[in-house]
């Protein structure tokens, strides 16, 4: 399995000025900007780590699945949530031939823990022999940093600071109480049962 985002976060959507707030960096100064680069670099360090542990895409963005075989043959779970499209579902033969598999003979059961692909019929496409199956879908909670769940947002700023403070002595590992309070509702306990 390979999840490949396929849209990047876009720097203007990224709380660059809220982290500033945050830290409470100075402002009003010729060279406010000077950290930004720096800022950048931290905050999407923090949203990557947030959405690792959440299994949740933060902002709206593309991604792409590539399978060599399906879990089971009626359903496939995607590592991602909250999926919001389904896009496309292209068979791959041994040689890189593609085959466009058609929107009737697949659905998106859009739940917002554990999102998944089903067969609109008895099963999923067959992938080849030596192939592969690539998905293209959307997730994330939407494109504005507003749209994400306010405990997410402040775990990202919490993390984000806690990498700015850390720079120099090498930064610390461990998240820390708060960042992990505010994830704990956000984790997957996963049992069984589903796909």
């Amino acid at each position: 399995m390979t999840l490949t985002e396929i849209t990047p976060i876009p720097l203007a959507a990224l709380p660059l000025a809220e982290l500033r707030d945050h830290l409470r960096l100075s402002s009003g100064f010729a060279d406010d900007a000077t950290q930004d680069g720096l800022l950048e670099q931290y905050v999407r360090a923090a949203i990557a780590t947030v959405e690792g542990r959440v299994a949740r895409a933060l902002f709206l963005r593309s991604y792409s699945l590539r399978l060599t075989r399906w879990r089971n043959g009626y359903a496939q779970a995607l590592p991602v949530a909250p999926v919001t499209a389904l896009h496309s579902m292209t068979l791959l033969d041994a040689g890189g031939v593609e085959t466009l598999v058609a929107p009737a003979r697949y659905r998106l059961d859009a739940d917002g823990t554990r999102p998944r692909v089903e067969a609109a019929g008895t099963a999923l496409p067959s992938i080849p022999t030596g192939g592969a199956v690539v998905i293209a879908f959307s997730a994330g909670f939407g494109a504005e940093w507003a749209s994400i769940p306010a405990d997410l947002r402040q775990a990202v700023l919490l993390l984000a600071a806690q990498y700015y403070e850390g720079r120099e002595a090498g930064g610390n590992p461990d998240l820390g109480f708060g960042v992990r309070a505010l994830l704990e509702r956000w984790r997957d306990l996963r049992l069984g049962g589903r796909v």
